[in-house]
């Protein structure tokens, strides 16, 4: 008795990208010391992931149409049970070990609510290794600027640039994240009016006010490729990303961001407008602000449905915390090829 392997649920919403479901599987099953329910949500794919699926016996659950990532996740949550659950999404690739290290981190401390491995961008085809220093970081948790605008902490930098070590973070990234079950159930998942895009801010904006904490788990890798699903569905993809960022930051910000920030908001907003027009997505941008303002009304009763039951200043204590995250004394230079990586906590 207790040497039974943590049960774990993995939850992957796929759309079409049934290549990278592949191999996102095939380092699943790589992973150790742990036990996986598995079931991947498919958003309508055509392009043969449902069948493969089916020929490889996976569990999964095909929906008629794409209905988005926040109700493809939730669904999956419905239909497993086990207490830890990860989301994942399909164009990721795990070390073997990333697993079970993200599960004794966050069976350490019952306070925290979710963790994160140490994200890196993925480019198909080209060789990895998790200590490459030259490796280009896709995320070390979320992070918030003090207007509220979320952004994935170190992203678009190298390891060795950059550097990493394990500490509490604002929230975790929808990518990759292991969250509590009792968190799940708590909020009752994320928020399916996003669809995609900021729905991970929210959850972890509504966790934080609820009293969880957030951990980065830096010796726990997976890899990323970032919107593959997306690129393959729309024409323009940037264009639509814009719309849905557009309205859900904003949707965001009503929720928890104090009256005192409306000013800089303000700015910001029109910033985003002018770049916009530059990069030739107003409509698209302004549709998304547009809808943001229509759902005011419902938006305000969120905001006070949550002072209910949270406080605010817990997730806005970390306004602000991007600036701070990438010039504070975090860096931890990262090894050569070859060094074996250290376990640290958990």
């Amino acid at each position: 008795m207790g040497t039974e392997d943590p049960r774990v649920a993995v939850v992957i919403p796929n759309w079409n990208c049934v290549e990278d479901l592949q191999e996102c599987m095939r380092s699943l099953r790589a992973q150790n010391n742990v036990e996986l329910e598995l079931m991947v949500v498919d958003n309508g794919s055509t392009d043969g992931s449902v069948e493969w699926m089916v020929e490889q016996g996976i569990p999964n659950t095909a929906l008629p149409k794409n209905l988005g990532f926040a109700p493809a996740v939730n669904l999956g949550f419905a239909l497993t049970d086990a207490p830890l659950v990860l989301v994942l999404n399909s164009d990721t690739v795990l070390e073997p070990d990333a697993l079970a290290r993200m599960v004794a981190e966050i069976e350490a401390d019952p306070r925290v609510g979710g963790v994160q491995p140490r994200l890196l961008s993925l480019i198909r085809g080209e060789s990895r290794h998790p200590e490459d220093p030259q490796a280009v970081i896709y995320s070390l948790g979320q992070a918030l600027t003090a207007d509220g605008r979320a952004r994935e902490d170190g992203i678009g930098l190298t390891q060795g640039e950059r550097g990493f070590v394990p500490r509490e973070i604002f929230g975790v990234c929808g990518a990759a994240s292991l969250l509590r079950r009792e968190l799940v159930d708590q909020l009752g998942g994320y928020d399916e009016s996003y669809f995609a895009f900021y729905e991970d801010v929210d959850l972890n904006v509504r966790a934080r006010m609820l009293g969880w904490t957030f951990r980065l788990v830096p010796d726990a890798v997976i890899w990323h490729i970032g919107n593959a699903a997306w690129h393959t569905g729309f024409d323009r993809p940037d264009a639509e990303n814009a719309r849905l960022v557009a309205r859900n930051r904003i949707c965001t910000q009503v929720k928890f961001m104090p009256f005192s920030s409306l000013p800089r908001i303000f700015l910001v907003e029109l910033a985003a407008i002018g770049r916009a027009l530059f990069a030739r997505r107003l409509i698209l941008t302004l549709a998304g602000k547009v809808s943001a303002l229509a759902q005011m009304p419902d938006l305000i009763r969120a905001r006070r449905n949550l002072e209910l039951s949270g406080d605010r200043r817990k997730a806005q204590a970390w306004l602000g915390e991007s600036q701070r995250s990438t010039t504070d004394v975090l860096k931890r230079p990262v090894p050569p090829p070859g060094t074996p990586p250290q376990v640290t906590g958990g």
